[in-house]
């Protein structure tokens, strides 16, 4: 049995243990679940969907945090450390935590050497044991990759939420919304809520809650919203929320995902109650980062993870929002086997100069590739390449001006390469 020090030797380890980096199917991590006796008794909620996961995955965590309850959370990727992944009251799991949690998985794995597990599996594992471990009153679980074979999906959730469905991923969950929302609908349990959180919802999502009996909550019929200046109502199965204010996350859209994460604490409402102080601290408080995210100083700085169409259109809205800027530089970066030119048609307007860079990861496009895609896509502003998105971003730092902004997006790679380098986005002028 593999036995390591450090985390870093844990996940190097776990990165070559198995062949693929993506393998959908419960079986083996369901194998390895029973060895480990995982059967958590505090109450779960599961956030799926093509765009807004990692947003109401904050909203929820807030709220529920804010309410007094311990509340652990898993979500993926991760930006900077892998540690992001796993946290407990709003705190990252520590290396040593998961070293001990993945000794422990290994452990069981081993009992059978022909049970492979991927990354991701076995990071699903480790938080819930990590959550066990710390005795959390709830645990809100995000979907990797679709959601009925997802490794998530080995935990019975007492409240599922679809977020969105677009296209995306289409080589493992379909080449249609209908396809990929049957994938995302996988999530849902007999007997519980099952939360769609977009007024355009795909039949397969109704269809699938119907077939194993879920009690399905749309976005405009069981739960909706009505927003009025500063403030925004909310109205659910369990009532009105109202005179809330708006998500420290910007963009309309957030109220799709706020909508969605009160409709989730209605479903659980008899185990965890949750008043209205902590709703508004919550929302108010919840800002994952790479999220829109607007770094302080001059020029403007905005860090997003969009790597679909859908997200890219959500982001085109944003920056049509802000205050006109005089040239918007695109940072952006891509990994090859998503929609790069859906992104780029999506943010064609709304940028000036596109600094085009490569993602060293086995799926990272080149910036010749993407650039190549850009100039096919007869997208508007001049094109640029660099090695790297810092690369990228410190050219963008120089030829702005301060009253110019600068946004970099396409992957959680890209944003990530940005945060590493903090004499790029430090130092702004203010």
């Amino acid at each position: 049995m593999a036995q390591f020090q450090t985390l870093a030797e844990w996940l190097a380890y776990l990165e070559r243990l198995h062949p693929s980096t993506i393998e959908l199917g419960l079986e083996r991590v369901d194998q390895v679940r029973r060895r480990l006796d995982l059967a958590p008794a505090f109450p779960l909620i599961t956030v799926g969907g093509t765009n807004g996961k990692g947003s109401t995955c904050a909203m929820l965590e807030a709220i529920l945090h804010a309410a007094g309850y311990r509340v652990g959370c898993y979500t993926s990727p991760h930006l900077l450390v892998y540690n992001e992944r796993v946290r407990v009251g709003k705190r990252m799991a520590s290396d040593a935590e998961l070293c001990a949690a993945f000794e422990k998985i290994e452990a069981a794995r081993s009992q059978a050497p022909e049970i492979s597990l991927t990354y991701f599996e076995f990071g699903t594992l480790a938080a819930m044991l990590c959550f066990i471990a710390h005795g959390v009153d709830a645990a809100i679980l995000e979907v990797g990759l679709g959601g009925r074979l997802d490794a998530v999906n080995v935990f019975d959730a007492d409240c599922a939420v679809v977020c969105t469905v677009d296209i995306d991923h289409a080589e493992y969950l379909g080449d249609t919304r209908e396809k990929i929302a049957a994938e995302k609908a996988g999530i849902f349990r007999k007997g519980q809520a099952a939360v769609y959180g977009d007024a355009d919802m795909p039949q397969a999502i109704a269809a699938r809650a119907e077939a194993v009996g879920a009690s399905l909550w749309r976005l405009g019929a069981e739960f909706s919203y009505a927003a009025h200046g500063q403030q925004w109502d909310y109205r659910g199965p369990a009532g009105a929320r109202t005179a809330l204010p708006w998500p420290a996350l910007r963009g309309a859209y957030q109220l799709n995902n706020a909508s969605a994460a009160l409709a989730a604490l209605d479903a659980v409402r008899e185990r965890l109650p949750v008043n209205m102080e902590a709703v508004r601290r919550g929302l108010a408080e919840a800002v994952p980062p790479g999220r829109f995210q607007v770094l302080p100083g001059r020029p403007m700085v905005v860090l997003d993870v969009a790597h679909n169409p859908q997200a890219a259109r959500a982001l085109a809205q944003n920056l049509a929002a802000l205050p006109p800027a005089p040239r918007t530089y695109a940072v952006f970066a891509m990994l090859r086997d998503k929609d790069m030119a859906g992104v780029a048609r999506a943010l064609d307007g709304r940028i000036n100069v596109w600094l085009v860079a490569g993602i060293d990861a086995p799926r990272g496009a080149q910036a010749s590739e993407l650039a190549q895609v850009l100039r096919d896509s007869n997208v508007h502003g001049d094109i640029h390449t660099f090695v790297t998105a810092a690369d990228a971003m410190r050219y963008a730092r120089n030829a702005a001006s301060e009253n110019d902004r600068i946004a970099a997006f396409g992957s959680f790679y890209t944003v990530a390469d940005v945060m590493r380098a903090p004499e790029v986005t430090r130092g702004q002028t203010g």
